[in-house]
C-alpha cells in the first residue's frame, strides 16, 4: 500500500497537470449528467431492479469502458491533426468543439426505455449494456472526446469522467424520484453550457 502511494504521489508529482485534468472532466461530467438521459436511465433501473449495488457496477463498468475507448480516440485524433495543422490550428478545432457543446447541452435529452429488452439479463449486464450503448454518441462521450484532444490523458480523462458520471448516477440510484423532481435541470444545463464556453476560451487564450 505505501508503495502505491507512493508511485501515485510520484505520479501527481510529475504531471502538474493530472489534477486539474481529473477535477476538470470530473466537474464537467457530472454536471452535464444532470437531467442527461443517461441519468434518467438510472432511475428507470432503479425502479426496475432492487440490487442498487449492482446497478452502480454497472455504471462504473460500462463507462470506464466507454469512455477509456472516448478518451483514446480524443488523444489519437489530436496527435493526427498535428500532422497535417499547427498548434493554432489544432486550437481553434478544439475550441470551435468546447463551443459547439456548450450549444448542445442546452437541447434537453428525450427519455429511451429499452430497460424491458434487458430485464432478463439481471441488473448488472442489463445497466451495464444499456449505459455503454446509451453512451455512444451521448454529450458525456463527446465530452470525454475533446476532454481526450484537449488533455492527452486517456488515463487521467477517463478517471476524471467516470467519477462524474458516478457523482451524478450514484444519489439518483439511492433517493430516486424525490431527487430528480428537486433536480434543477434547466440550471444544471445553463451551467454546463458555461463551463464549455470557459473551456473554449481557455484553449484559445492558453495558445
Amino acid at each position: 500500500m505505501t508503495d502505491l502511494i507512493h508511485s501515485l504521489s510520484h505520479t501527481l508529482a510529475d504531471s502538474p497537470s493530472a489534477v486539474s485534468t481529473l477535477l476538470t472532466s470530473t466537474v464537467i461530467v457530472a454536471v452535464a449528467e444532470i437531467g442527461d438521459k443517461t441519468q434518467l436511465l438510472s432511475l428507470l433501473l432503479t425502479l426496475r431492479f432492487r440490487n442498487k449495488p449492482a446497478i452502480v457496477m454497472g455504471i462504473l463498468l460500462a463507462t470506464l469502458l466507454n469512455h477509456a475507448l472516448s478518451a483514446w480516440l480524443g488523444v489519437w485524433l489530436e496527435q493526427s491533426l498535428q500532422q497535417w495543422a499547427d498548434d493554432h490550428h489544432i486550437e481553434w478545432i478544439l475550441a470551435a468543439g468546447f463551443a459547439l457543446m456548450a450549444l448542445w447541452v442546452l437541447i434537453p435529452d428525450k427519455e429511451d426505455d429499452e430497460t424491458n429488452t434487458h430485464e432478463a439479463w439481471g441488473a448488472f449486464l442489463a445497466t451495464c449494456a444499456l449505459f455503454f450503448v446509451a453512451e455512444i454518441g451521448d454529450k458525456t462521450q463527446v465530452a470525454t472526446v475533446l476532454l481526450g484532444a484537449e488533455y492527452s490523458s486517456v488515463f487521467w480523462v477517463t478517471a476524471g469522467t467516470t467519477l462524474g458520471m458516478l457523482a451524478a448516477n450514484i444519489p439518483v440510484i439511492y433517493f430516486g424520484e424525490r431527487l430528480m423532481r428537486r433536480m434543477p435541470l434547466h440550471l444544471a444545463r445553463y451551467l454546463t453550457s458555461a463551463l464549455f464556453l470557459i473551456l473554449a476560451v481557455s484553449v484559445i487564450w492558453a495558445g
